[in-house]
C-alpha cells in the first residue's frame, strides 16, 4: 500500500507528520524520526479501524518538508 506522507518542522522545534490522504491521521515528534514512527503506526490503527485491515507494508510514497 502507498501514502503519501507529509513531515515538516514546527516553529517550536518539534516535527508534525501527516498522511493527507487519511483526515485526521496527524501525528509529533521531538525529531523527524519520532514523528515518522508514530505516523506509521497511527496509519495502522487508522487503516485497522477504518478497514478492519493492516498492510504488513506501507510504503512512503511523498515526503514533503515546508
Amino acid at each position: 500500500m502507498r501514502v503519501c506522507v507529509r513531515i515538516r518542522q514546527d516553529e517550536r522545534g518539534g516535527f508534525v507528520a501527516s498522511c493527507p490522504s487519511l483526515p485526521g491521521c496527524i501525528t509529533v515528534g521531538q525529531t523527524e524520526q519520532q514523528a515518522r514512527e508514530s505516523l506509521q503506526k497511527a496509519i495502522r490503527g487508522y487503516l485497522a479501524s477504518v478497514n478492519n485491515f493492516v498492510p504488513e507494508h506501507i510504503h512512503q510514497v511523498l515526503e514533503s518538508r515546508a
